[in-house]
């Protein structure tokens, strides 16, 4: 029942393919927490993200914001994706680190976008504003190089799983 709660099923293959958990669990989530510093000084912010079949992960934001800024200056990141859980709950959750970037390049920018506004329904009018820069809102993405899968779930005797990009 708890593992239905969740939408969350039990994989009885142990030899279970962690990048295909992986992909399971970012189809589930729809907010992933991002890490950025500046002069020693990190900084978090959550965010509505896309992925694509290379597990690169999309969002849009105002480049004046600070988590904006700060990756123009050091696309370094960190970041978490988080599904809700009770207390109680065996824990599933996703750790990752990579290089993040505002997608100034068009083509980069349409193809971020094309996951972005099919995951989440967008219209194309708001689409169109955000490529010709009269939204406000800009692409970005961040190119992981690690993914961590902390997974009670599939692995309760040995959850954590390393996942190289």
């Amino acid at each position: 029942m708890l593992l239905k709660k969740l939408n969350l099923r039990r994989i009885t293959n142990r030899t279970m393919n962690t990048r295909k958990l992986i992909e399971d669990y970012l189809n589930q989530a729809k907010m992933l927490q991002v890490a950025t510093a500046e002069d020693n000084q990190p900084w978090a912010c959550t965010v509505y993200f896309a992925f694509d079949e290379q597990l690169n992960l999309y969002w849009i934001s105002k480049p004046n914001l600070r988590h904006s800024e700060e990756i123009r200056n050091n696309g370094k990141v960190a970041g978490v994706i988080v599904l809700t859980h009770t207390p109680g709950d065996k824990v599933r959750g996703i750790q990752f680190q990579g290089v993040a970037s505002e997608l100034s390049d068009k083509d980069d920018a349409v193809a971020g976008m094309k996951y972005y506004a099919e995951r989440f329904g967008m219209k194309p009018k708001r689409v169109e504003a955000i490529l010709n820069g009269r939204d406000g809102h800009v692409c970005y993405k961040i190119t992981p190089s690690l993914f961590v899968l902390f997974d009670e779930v599939n692995f309760p005797n040995d959850p954590r799983k390393e996942y190289k990009v």
